[in-house]
């Protein structure tokens, strides 16, 4: 295995890696439960006790409270629909402004545009990728309603911070925790941390039910809106004697009871799941540490990563060869990787073009969606990120010790690769 791949040689991982699937016997049992009953969703949407779900719905809510120590969680039908709803329970108005991260998935920017919100991209941290809390208090304006820090891969964000700051403008922090379930910040759960936190049980997350999501709150009056708008809170808000119906246009953000059925046995299992992943990042961390232009994932002090992303920073200068070079050298010893993550945000046509519906809601703001606004966020997309996804495989110990030679091996014979140029 002296020469590269891509050089002629023989790759180092020589087959396709297997892919991780956490449903088994337990899930399957426990769905064809709910088959049987017949009750396959318990929502009614007009008021009484089935307007919050059915019995296999509110105790995986339940369960999921206890799990995370937070006094209230609303399921819904996927993190997007949470993050939608987030911006409903906090009385976005349009023309509010929303500060979020631009190297995100794009429900995260997209959700306070559904309720006429501006998002206003705020750049990230080198390090973590998680929104700069420098930037952010930069960006902060009487029009700001609300922050949205994405923890990005499983790394927390600056969340004790940025509530703070939050509060101290009186305003909201939602975190986007999509990515990082038992993910932790001074020994408190991410996602926990907000006025609002959104989880994902999106297939390919830690943990799933195919599709959907969990939103957590410590606020009373915060989860009674998130309730009504996951399931049509306009029949609801007279019965219910609801003072404030602003941004209580419901939706149908609702869970089926097998999905929740589902939920159940994954919540059951999560540390196993979590841990699984958490072994091949650290491991591929420590075997990458000390190459020259390569700079495995920072962990903050006091925070714990969960790796839903394996994130290296490649340093071309450093190395000696672009990562352009270095990736394709990867990709030929058979390591799966991508380069990049999302193209910042701000460049998507919609902002470019400010067209959502139709003009609305830009024309109700002065923000400019330039090229440059979040240098690095660009500077990570475009010359230096370079991602694995712990999430997508089922790595055994050997194979995981191949994966480690794979990436040394490029860097021993970097050099080599100019000539290809």
């Amino acid at each position: 295995m002296s020469q590269l791949a891509i050089l002629g040689g023989e790759p180092v991982l020589k087959q396709e890696l297997p892919k991780y699937n956490s449903i088994g016997d337990k899930e399957l049992n426990a769905v064809a439960s709910v088959i049987r009953s017949g009750t396959l969703s318990g929502f009614y949407g007009s008021p009484g006790d089935q307007y919050l779900g059915g019995p296999v719905v509110k105790e995986f809510e339940r369960m999921w409270s206890e799990r995370f120590k937070i006094r209230h969680t609303i399921s819904v039908n996927s993190a997007t629909s949470g993050l939608f709803a987030a911006m409903g329970a906090v009385d976005l108005k349009p023309g509010d402004e929303v500060i979020v991260p631009p190297l995100t998935m794009s429900a995260t920017v997209v959700a306070p545009v559904v309720y006429g919100g501006i998002p206003v991209f705020a750049d990230i941290e080198p390090d973590t990728f998680c929104l700069d809390p420098e930037c952010v208090e930069g960006l902060i304006s009487p029009r700001t309603r609300a922050i949205i820090a994405v923890n990005l891969f499983g790394h927390p964000a600056q969340l004790e911070r940025l509530r703070s700051m939050a509060d101290r403008h009186g305003i909201y922090l939602i975190e986007d925790n999509a990515q990082g379930p038992l993910a932790g910040e001074k020994g408190r759960y991410a996602g926990t941390i907000g006025h609002i936190g959104v989880f994902s049980l999106n297939y390919h997350k830690h943990i799933h039910t195919g599709e959907g999501g969990m939103c957590v709150t410590d606020d009373d009056d915060l989860a009674l809106r998130l309730r009504m708008i996951r399931n049509h809170g306009e029949n609801v808000v007279g019965p219910m004697e609801v003072e404030n119906i602003s941004g209580i246009i419901g939706f149908n953000y609702r869970l089926t009871e097998m999905s929740a059925a589902i939920g159940i046995e994954q919540l059951k299992e999560i540390d196993r799941h979590v841990e699984a992943r958490t072994t091949v990042a650290e491991r591929l961390s420590q075997g990458v540490r000390g190459l020259a232009g390569l700079t495995p994932p920072v962990v903050r002090s006091d925070c714990r990563h969960v790796y839903y992303v394996w994130g290296m920073k490649v340093d071309g200068d450093a190395l000696g060869v672009s990562r352009r070079q270095f990736s394709r050298a990867l990709e030929a010893e058979g390591f799966p990787h991508s380069t990049g993550y999302v193209r910042p945000l701000y460049m998507l046509p919609m902002f470019q073009k400010k067209i959502a519906l139709g003009s609305y809601p830009f024309n109700l703001s002065t923000i400019d969606y330039k090229e440059g606004a979040c240098p690095v966020a660009e500077r990570m997309h475009s010359e230096e990120l370079l991602v694995y996804e712990p999430c997508m495989y089922d790595i055994s110990p050997e194979v995981l010790e191949l994966m480690v030679e794979a990436i040394r091996k490029v860097h021993r014979h970097r050099l080599e690769l100019n000539s290809l140029e």
